[in-house]
């Protein structure tokens, strides 16, 4: 029986392996590809996610990304532009999540790939291929992806227009550098919104969460809805029209954002999207999965597998502002009037939308 079992190598498992190994406990961290690939969120890296990065000892410069000094919004005619509190970076879950997992290795984690885990059973864990692994300590991070045996419901509102995630990468075009510069734009629409942000390659990751009646719209095609998107908002078709290419849209469904849990049993601490899923106009996914992380890697540290259910308590709380503000912010950049309103409001009171910046993030314990 090994001391603990990390099920999703992605920053959340990634960095709980590296405090773990860190602490001298043996273990081990499992990820279900057999390969580092570009995951669909988690481009945008706050000031407070860096500072994190810092703490676990990955270099911000080797990173590479994009330096992220501004927030623009747009909504309708409607376009505001402030500084952000402090500097952020966009980079690409490929580079990042490398560069957690090379970490992980470095401080002596096992590291097994290609392990898809398919239930928690008391104090093991399941793989599809029908092993078996024992340990006294797991930790589930999972990503945004739905585990057997740990639903994740959404809101009441949601439930009957349910939410998907959809990325699309735009190849590197100086008209993209023109347009989005060190920018990280929100642009609010209908029933959604589009977030865009450089990478360090130059492309732009453009991350849009739409209800689905309005994919339906489209002919439940992405790649139309896209086109839609582009003709009404000329902005956002200004960036679509720059990339010259609108294929490859990657999708998940049912995003359940603004979900969060305080429950969990003994022994098992649930990491990152699997505690809270932030809606991602937020740009705290990031956050979220370091933070619980190192919540996580403290609470066993001091009181072992038992404090599991103690630390999701205490972790649920932290969450309760950053995802109540970023709910209502997401509720109210999805209806054109008062998306419209919200701009006008950012555009008149910078200091407001850095304060609102700041208020969601996840603090410290």
């Amino acid at each position: 029986m090994s001391d603990a079992v990390v099920v999703g190598a992605g920053p959340a498992g990634s960095a709980a392996a590296i405090g773990l190994a860190r602490a001298g406990a043996g273990v081990l961290l499992l990820e279900r590809t057999r390969e580092t690939g570009d995951a669909l969120c988690g481009g945008f890296l706050s000031w407070r996610t860096l500072a994190r990065l810092d703490a676990l000892g990955i270099d911000r410069a080797r990173l590479g990304g994009q330096a992220v000094r501004r927030v623009r919004l747009f909504a309708g005619g409607r376009r505001s532009e402030t500084t952000l509190p402090a500097e952020a970076m966009g980079v690409s879950r490929l580079r990042l999540d490398g560069a957690l997992q090379a970490a992980a290795v470095a401080a002596g984690a096992g590291f097994e790939r290609g392990v898809q885990a398919s239930a928690i059973e008391g104090d093991s864990v399941r793989t599809r291929d029908g092993a078996t692994l024992a340990a006294r300590a797991i930790f589930l991070a999972a990503g945004k992806h739905g585990f057997r045996g740990f639903p994740r419901e959404p809101a009441a509102w949601q439930r009957g227009d349910p939410v998907l995630g959809l990325r699309l990468r735009l190849p590197a075009h100086p008209a993209l550098d023109r347009l989005v510069g060190d920018a990280v734009e929100l642009h609010l629409f209908d029933r959604g919104y589009a977030g865009l942000v450089r990478q360090e390659d130059g492309s732009g990751n453009l991350c849009l969460a739409v209800h689905k009646s309005r994919l339906d719209e489209a002919g439940g095609e992405p790649v139309a809805l896209l086109g839609a998107l582009g003709e009404r908002h000329p902005h956002l078709g200004e960036r679509l029209a720059a990339a010259e290419r609108r294929r490859g849209v990657d999708a998940i469904g049912h995003v359940p954002y603004g979900w969060r849990t305080a429950d969990t049993a003994p022994g098992l601490f649930r990491l990152g999207d699997q505690a809270g899923v932030i809606p991602s106009l937020a740009g705290e996914g990031m956050g979220i999965a370091l933070a619980s992380a190192d919540a996580a890697v403290a609470a066993w540290r001091d009181g072992g597998a038992g404090a599991a259910p103690a630390f999701q308590r205490r972790f649920a709380q932290r969450l309760a502002r950053p995802l109540g503000l970023a709910n209502l912010l997401w509720r109210a950049g999805e209806s054109p009037a008062t998306a419209a309103m919200l701009t006008a409001a950012a555009s008149l009171f910078a200091p407001l939308v850095r304060t609102m910046s700041e208020a969601t993030r996840i603090r410290g314990s």
